[in-house]
């Protein structure tokens, strides 16, 4: 099994997992930052770890850097006065994806052409170093739901210099440019907007060696592990030209498996095409084994994944629920060499709306590791499901999960698109 041909190597790559070991990796990056920071992500909050990097970026911005930070308009509530003052006092660019109509309130999210989200988890610095995962901006023991949490939210990012970064430079500066473009459009400033994302940087690709020396970035001096052949690449899902990208990865890593598919995903409701792709695999005698949300967090997500247990469960597929705190990963592992880490769930609002981003690796230690830690997750917070025992469950759970699967097919064929 290999990847595409376009794939850039060779890259450095760390694996990080949760809040603990990624908010500090990432506030020493933009630390060491001497120009330029792009950040993208659904979900930034201000509490706990969240209000470490954003003072990182204040510290940033203070001493010159460019920090330009886009945030999701329905993931990341409104910022409070105090924070809005620091991040204007330090020229910090924050600016909202797609924001809910005003007048609308919490009602502008029934609309469908809104459900196309800004849900990926970017940081590129100095356009040497990037971060891509699926952690938000949020502390592990916090969740804006349900308050502070006894046990550390289960999720993953990686960091990575190399080629790839470069993609990911230009995909995050195109779509800064199209947001102020957007809102400058409403205010009829065009020019004004493509002036501001030149002098960030961007007019084109920007050579890396321009960075000023006088103040050197050492944001590419973070040590991670060069491995010689390791290929990545960053794999991006949007609704133009990418809109089946993470899927068409997917599927082709598990259509040449032939030993072990072992995925963790936290809103796991596979289309058609991957679920038969998983089938057809366990019936060829590959091992496939699910660690999922095991934990209530919201009402359609949870319920609208237990109708396909059964097929999965018939096949032999194994199926762990997690149940120590919130499972928040999107990640995947296939016969100990094919990994990726990104925030792409396996659902039709992942897969069909949202903007989304994966790096995909091929590489043995890489994804050695990260198989060692989803094993000893479900070893030790792995609840797993019984198929008779998931054959008999009450009436009333198989209820609620037929509405929710029905609502969610309704909500897709209401968007116009195919799952």
């Amino acid at each position: 099994m290999s990847l595409a041909p376009s794939l850039s190597s060779p890259p450095e790559l760390e694996l990080l997992q949760g809040g603990e070991e990624f908010f500090p990796a990432l506030i020493a990056a933009i630390d060491g930052a001497a120009q330029w920071v792009q950040f993208e992500t659904y979900i930034f909050d201000l509490h706990g770890a969240g209000a470490l990097v954003a003072e990182s970026l204040i510290r940033a911005a203070s001493r010159g850097v460019t920090v330009q930070v886009l945030v999701d308009g329905i993931g990341t509530e409104p910022i409070s006065q105090v924070w809005q003052k620091k991040f204007s006092a330090s020229g910090i660019a924050w600016c909202v994806y797609s924001p809910l109509a005003a007048g609308l309130g919490g009602f502008g999210i029934l609309v469908p052409d809104r459900w196309r989200r800004l849900h990926r988890k970017l940081c590129v610095v100095d356009q040497r170093l990037l971060f891509c995962g699926g952690i938000n901006v949020l502390d592990d023991f916090y969740d804006p739901n349900y308050g502070e949490l006894a046990h550390a939210r289960f999720d993953f990012a990686l960091a990575a210099t190399g080629p790839l970064v470069a993609d990911a430079v230009d995909a995050m500066a195109l779509l800064w440019w199209r947001v102020q473009a957007g809102y400058s459009a409403r205010q009829r400033h065009l020019s004004a907007a493509w002036e501001r994302v030149k002098a960030a940087g961007y007019g084109g690709r920007v050579d890396a060696s321009a960075l000023s020396p006088a103040k050197p970035s050492r944001a590419g001096q973070r040590r991670l592990v060069p491995r010689p052949g390791t290929k990545a690449v960053l794999v991006l899902r949007d609704n133009l030209r990418n809109r089946g990208s993470i899927e068409k990865a997917y599927l082709r890593a598990i259509n040449n498996s032939r030993q072990e598919i072992l995925i963790a995903n936290a809103y796991f409701l596979p289309g058609g095409r991957l679920r038969r792709a998983l089938v057809r695999a366990a019936k060829r005698g590959v091992k496939v084994t699910l660690l999922l949300q095991g934990r209530y967090e919201y009402f359609m997500q949870y319920h609208a994944a237990r109708p396909v247990y059964d097929k999965l469960l018939s096949v032999g597929i194994e199926l762990y629920e997690y149940e120590k705190s919130f499972l928040h990963a999107k990640v995947a592992v296939i016969d100990s060499h094919w990994a990726t880490v990104g925030s792409s769930n396996l659902d039709p609002l992942s897969l069909l709306l949202a903007r989304e981003a994966n790096v995909v690796v091929e590489d043995v230690a890489f994804a050695t590791d990260l198989r060692t830690r989803l094993l000893a997750a479900i070893a030790s917070q792995g609840r797993r499901i019984d198929a008779v025992t998931y054959s008999q469950r009450p009436l009333g759970q198989r209820l609620l999960g037929r509405i929710a699967y029905a609502l969610m097919r309704l909500a897709i064929f209401v968007t116009g698109q195919r799952y």
